[in-house]
């Protein structure tokens, strides 16, 4: 049995695409998972699995929420190994940081410096950003709301044909906790 976390993209946000996490955790449980739990209203949960890999089981579960609520919503499923491992790997100081300093986006496939090349990194200073192992780290220093850099990360250019899902690291590190086999 592996316990894994769901990130969903884009839900309760405002006012559309509305999935309450008590459904969301029926939905799961009906789907044959266990263990289901969520974490916050913005759309991760918590389940275990005795088989499948991560992306059979996000297409399984965007799927079954399409036909439950009728939208369409992107889904990326990590195990803990791969959440603890990106909290362990994290670029940024994070322990001297505000959790709304750092956020990680997690992309549905690897990416690479070459998709940035063309971003001058030096006109957002102090923000920044690191990739990491299908993430991206980014130190945002304002806040995810007022960060320049992050606007700029999440052009349709940049992210062209990939799954992005971007959370605080509060967030971050949650996850990796709750996912704990």
């Amino acid at each position: 049995m592996t316990t894994y976390a769901a990130l969903l993209r884009g839900i309760n946000v405002g006012g559309s695409r509305k999935l309450p996490m008590a459904e969301l955790r029926a939905l799961l449980t009906e789907s044959g998972y266990g263990g289901v739990q969520t974490y916050l209203q913005s759309g991760q949960a918590v389940f275990t699995a005795e088989e499948g890999d991560e992306r059979s089981l996000a297409a399984a579960l965007a799927a079954a929420i399409e036909k439950r609520f009728g939208f369409a919503v992107d889904v990326i499923v990590r195990d803990h190994a791969y959440l603890a491992a990106t909290v362990a790997a994290c670029p940024f100081p994070a322990a001297e940081l505000e959790p709304k300093q750092l956020h990680v986006t997690y992309f549905d496939a690897p990416v690479t410096e070459e998709r940035y090349a063309q971003l001058d990194r030096s006109a957002y200073l102090p923000e920044e950003f690191r990739l990491g192992d299908r993430a991206l780290y980014l130190y945002a220093p304002d806040g995810l709301g007022r960060s320049k850099l992050a606007e700029q990360l999440s052009r349709a250019r940049l992210t062209k044909g990939l799954i992005a899902t971007t959370r605080n690291w509060n967030t971050v590190v949650r996850l990796a906790e709750l996912t704990v086999d």
